[in-house]
């Protein structure tokens, strides 16, 4: 069972909201609106999507939604191979959910962005891939160290508690002290759950840089790594939850 989640940012205040899940069990695909589609409803006037226009109805398709695919970057292009490699997925293996997961499926035309829902990777232990996010905010010394990023090299998560914006934030640093990015807002609640049970465990590390002229959002890719433990579920929060039952999540060790 795969897992996507669907955010929506309200371009005026920049605020991300989850406002529906994706899941594919091999053979469909189903999506359903969770409760942060009725929060930015209230909140922001989010306007549900076209092609999804009951929020209380499971959607099925054995082939991907429109909505999705169009995210996805056509195989036909001369610059899939580089783009894939970009992304770090292995050869044979760039099906859609894997790229979405991993490329946020982020387009200049709409305010959506796509993430995983985590799984417990064979060692039993939290995985996620992702790119660091912020980096058009940081200054040139910042995007120049980046550039000498070496795979493997570890970065150190720092809580900005005075941001404005977010005090929950996550800088991406250095050893030698840069900031070089943005834990990505999605994933900072269930960092904060895994830190706070064993903070020894929780590793970033540099996955891959990419290289001018890569887009700015897929310049930097980290992997985070920590102890799963047995009462922790991912994206547990109540605006995560679907507003009508779908398929249920499950995970490993279950």
């Amino acid at each position: 069972m795969k897992t996507l989640f669907l955010a929506w940012q309200d371009p005026k205040i920049r605020a991300w909201f989850p406002i529906g899940r994706l899941t594919y069990d091999g053979t469909k695909y189903y999506f359903v609106y969770t409760h942060g589609a009725t929060e930015a409803q209230v909140k922001y006037e989010f306007q549900l999507l076209l092609s999804f226009p009951d929020v209380n109805k499971v959607y099925t398709s054995v082939e991907l939604f429109p909505l999705f695919y169009n995210r996805l970057m056509q195989r036909s292009r001369p610059d899939y191979k580089n783009y894939i490699q970009s992304l770090n997925i292995p050869e044979g293996e760039d099906y859609p959910v894997t790229i979405l997961s991993r490329s946020g499926g982020r387009k200049v035309t709409d305010n959506f962005e796509v993430f995983p829902c985590p799984e417990p990777d064979e060692n039993g232990l939290y995985h996620i891939h992702f790119f660091a996010h912020g980096l058009r905010h940081l200054p040139a010394c910042a995007t120049e160290r980046i550039s000498h990023l070496q795979t493997g090299e570890v970065l150190y998560l720092a809580n900005e508690f005075q941001n404005p914006y977010d005090p929950r934030a996550l800088l991406l640093c250095t050893e030698d002290h840069y900031v070089v990015g943005y834990c990505p807002r999605y994933i900072v609640d269930d960092v904060f759950k895994l830190k706070n049970k064993n903070s020894e465990l929780l590793n970033v590390k540099v996955e891959r840089v990419n290289p001018v002229p890569t887009p700015l959002q897929l310049r930097l890719l980290c992997n985070m790594t920590a102890e799963w433990h047995e009462d922790f579920r991912p994206f547990s929060s109540w605006e995560y939850q679907p507003l009508v039952a779908d398929i249920p999540v499950t995970y490993a060790n279950s």
